[in-house]
């Protein structure tokens, strides 16, 4: 076991060495003999712990990224070795793979579309940029694949100590949504280009966006289902499939619904307890002083009255619109409307009772504010009605905003 462990580090420090020999300058062909004498099978999870070592010891993970395609071209020869990751129909992994098979078909249908767009007269072209369009926002459907890593793997691989290959493999993920963007537009001015301007813009922004797309199908082919396969346990692949249908899949449906073997040594498992002193909800644990600071921080005014039309709550926050008093827990709504509008919000209630509405909202100028006020009925998982949501946002900043700012633009601030 010793021996074992001792030789699976030397490997670490040696695949190690072949990287920074690449950020130092060397070629891929200078180390490339050196790697496939070291190691001819190295597997996915090894890689995934060679660019986490390389983060831990201090290399920015924007280095990572820009050596994240030299690194699959030199694990190229022994990545294609590894068997594509075993699965049954409506596992997480075996979705992923079936949105991969139908993406490269899109992108190879894309690629055709742009071949014969460059050469095409002038009859011809209107028909292809049309067809590539229609291509192209399929190629959109890629968020619901990449959330579906970024918000339900990624957090899982991390809690198992596997955070730098994740964070590299979203920033990608980001390089490819602003490069669709960017297509986006391209596409839209398409018809108005000159045949040379427009070769010369597919060349340059689209062609590469397409690499990097096909380049991440590899990546999460050979590297990061497999990895994951070796990393997260049953119940962890379970959480990844409940809760995938709210983000949605790319191009394709699961196959089938997966449902694991549980093994007694699981299922015998003790469930977890909250800690002491907080709440457990569906999406996560609080304590009732963290509650309470949320909604009195939330940038809108919320009021719950109960199924008998008694006021229960509201928040404090910094800015009110309207006055509340605590004295008014326990009043009746019906009591804190004025005489001539008290049959308004009573129909509203029963219609929201009822079922008839799920939502009622209006707009008021308030001391030069636009004030938003919207009612939700709340619903319990049976559907019973539990109360009234009274929402009010100042939307006077939001109705002045222009353009976009990104989060990256803060930088620039």
């Amino acid at each position: 076991m010793t021996e074992l462990i001792n030789n699976r580090a030397y490997r670490q420090e040696q695949l190690k060495q072949i990287i920074k020999d690449l950020h130092s300058g060397k070629t891929v062909d200078e180390v490339k003999e050196r790697f496939a004498a070291l190691l001819r099978d190295v597997g996915a999870t090894e890689i995934a712990q060679l660019e986490q070592a390389l983060i831990d010891e201090g290399l920015p993970e924007t280095e990572v990224k820009r050596l994240c395609d030299v690194h699959v071209q030199v694990f190229q020869d022994s990545l294609d070795l590894e068997p594509a990751p075993e699965s049954v129909p409506g596992h997480p992994v075996h979705t992923m793979r079936l949105e991969n098979e139908a993406l490269g078909q899109v992108l190879a249908q894309v690629k055709g579309v742009l071949d014969q767009l460059v050469a095409a007269g002038d009859e011809e072209r209107s028909r292809l940029i049309g067809e590539w369009k229609n291509l192209h926002q399929k190629l959109g459907e890629v968020e619901k694949h990449y959330s579906r890593k970024e918000n339900l793997i990624f957090p899982i691989l991390e809690r198992n100590g596997i955070s730098g290959p994740p964070s590299v493999m979203w920033s990608l993920h980001d390089d490819i949504r602003a490069g669709l963007k960017e297509i986006s537009s391209l596409i839209e001015e398409a018809g108005s280009l000159s045949v040379g301007k427009l070769k010369s813009q597919i060349d340059s922004k689209v062609r590469p966006v397409l690499e990097e797309m096909d380049g991440m199908i590899y990546k999460e082919e050979k590297i990061l289902l497999p990895m994951c396969l070796e990393t997260l346990s049953e119940d962890e692949w379970l959480a990844v499939a409940e809760e995938s249908d709210d983000i949605g899949y790319t191009l394709v449906e699961p196959a089938g619904k997966w449902q694991p073997e549980r093994s007694s040594r699981v299922e015998a498992a003790a469930p977890k307890q909250a800690p002491e002193g907080y709440l457990e909800l569906p999406t996560g644990l609080l304590t009732l002083r963290e509650i309470e600071l949320i909604f009195n921080h939330l940038p809108v005014d919320i009021t719950f009255v109960d199924k008998d039309n008694v006021v229960r709550y509201f928040s404090e926050g910094p800015e009110r619109f309207f006055t509340r008093t605590k004295a008014v827990i326990g009043r009746k709504v019906e009591r804190c409307h004025p005489p001539e509008s008290v049959h308004v919000v009573t129909q509203i209630v029963e219609d929201f009772k009822s079922g008839k509405r799920d939502v009622a909202e209006f707009w008021i100028r308030l001391k030069g504010q636009l004030l938003y006020i919207r009612y939700f009925p709340v619903r319990d998982d049976a559907g019973e009605y539990v109360g009234v949501l009274e929402v009010t946002q100042n939307i006077t900043r939001i109705q002045e905003l222009k353009g976009e700012k990104r989060l990256l633009d803060e930088e620039e601030a």
